[in-house]
């Protein structure tokens, strides 16, 4: 992987410039050119969204983790995948819609199988009720993940199998997560899932050069219905 030099500042600005994109086409094709450097410009913003959404999943689970599958979104390179390997899992399938994203993801060695797709905008290629797991861990924003996906997330689930969804709190992203919450609860009235926990005001990223300040975030685990 090429090295980063960029500094706090320089990837902070890159995480705004993306952020201020609304088209999910140019989101892919900025994390197409991003992808060599992502890993570690992340780990200079001292990123935490992939071990929320991994100890919130471990948490909460009460499946077999060597037998399950788990339904990676949004996967990016890796991250939730290696933290979730750590935690007892080992079936990984994962979607993301940056190709380059997913060759790096491919070197890891964890995932049987990765597909491409535009979360939202193509149909989910995985096989309905397949999954024990799907987790998405940051993508859940304007212009990138549309709130219509969570039904998706559930349709592609085992009955009785988990999602667990985890996303920034930050201003730009509360109109969002209002929406979200919306739609959770009405899946939740329908009996279509239960909700296992919400853990709310997680530390995001970092938010200054410092370390003092940190983006906060927000993690949903469900269960889907037995029925």
């Amino acid at each position: 992987m090429a090295a980063s030099n960029k500094t706090f500042d320089d990837v902070k600005k890159t995480l705004l410039s993306v952020n201020n994109l609304t088209k999910a086409r140019d989101i892919i094709e900025f994390y197409n050119t991003w992808a060599e450097s992502y890993d570690q410009d992340f780990e200079s913003l001292d990123y935490h969204g992939p071990r929320h959404v991994a100890n919130c999943l471990s948490s909460g689970f009460l499946g077999d983790r060597e037998t399950a599958r788990v339904l990676d979104l949004a996967c990016g390179t890796g991250a939730v995948a290696e933290l979730l390997k750590s935690m007892g899992f080992k079936q990984f399938v994962g979607v993301d819609g940056s190709k380059n994203m997913l060759d790096l993801a491919a070197k890891i060695g964890l995932y049987q199988d990765l597909k491409e797709c535009m979360l939202g905008y193509e149909p989910l290629p995985v096989q309905a009720g397949w999954f024990d797991v799907v987790v998405i861990a940051g993508a859940m924003a304007p212009g990138y993940v549309p709130v219509s996906v969570v039904r998706e997330m559930c349709e592609v689930t085992k009955p009785g199998g988990y999602v667990c969804m985890g996303m920034r709190a930050s201003c730009d992203n509360l109109e969002y997560i209002v929406e979200l919450e919306q739609e959770l609860n009405l899946m939740e009235e329908a009996r279509l899932w239960d909700r296992v926990e919400v853990k709310e005001k997680v530390s995001w990223l970092k938010d200054d050069k410092e370390g003092g300040r940190y983006i906060p975030g927000v993690v949903y685990l469900y269960r889907k219905a037995l029925q």
